[in-house]
């Protein structure tokens, strides 16, 4: 893999991240687990469109598990793997359906996808269809948080050449 190449999948990994962890530390405003603004996934939506689906898929999986290494929640790595590959599956044909215009109905789209895969993890890890309820609560914050993030992937097309192969 050529420098320059090797060093954007560095550049991308480090942004989402940061972007993580950030995150992390802020304070949700709804008592609902699970719900959170999920400001990474404006890199892996970037990080499709500029770099291609290998790198994308390369870097969400380096941001789960450096993620889950340096939050320390150990169970969070199966939440955050169900939810980003779901998401991931979901986005990448998305991506080239869909028109660069509009990017941030994919990211609604992953958000809804991200959230359904740690929904269903949840059942799975706790063993209870319960965790369900919270489903129409979290269609909600996908729809709002996953306009947010596409909005803001979009806003990154102007900068295409610089942030491109």
């Amino acid at each position: 893999m050529p420098i320059r190449r090797l060093t954007l999948l560095a550049l991308y990994t480090t942004i989402a991240l940061t972007l993580f962890v950030a995150e992390a530390q802020i304070p949700v405003p709804v008592p609902i687990p699970g719900v959170k603004l999920g400001l990474s996934n404006i890199v892996t939506l970037a990080a499709l469109l500029f770099l291609g689906r290998k790198e994308a898929g390369l870097i969400l999986t380096a941001r789960i598990l450096l993620g889950a290494l340096l939050i320390g929640v150990p169970s969070m790595i199966l939440f955050s793997a169900a939810g980003g590959l779901l998401a991931f599956l979901v986005m990448a044909p998305a991506v080239k359906l869909l028109p660069r215009a509009q990017i941030w109905v994919v990211g609604i789209l992953g958000a809804i996808a991200h959230n359904t895969g740690q929904l269903l993890m949840a059942v799975v890890y706790l063993r209870t269809t319960t965790v369900l309820l919270f489903a129409p609560m979290l269609l909600l914050s996908a729809i709002i948080t996953g306009c947010i993030t596409g909005l803001a992937a979009k806003q990154l097309l102007r900068y295409e050449s610089w942030l491109a192969r």
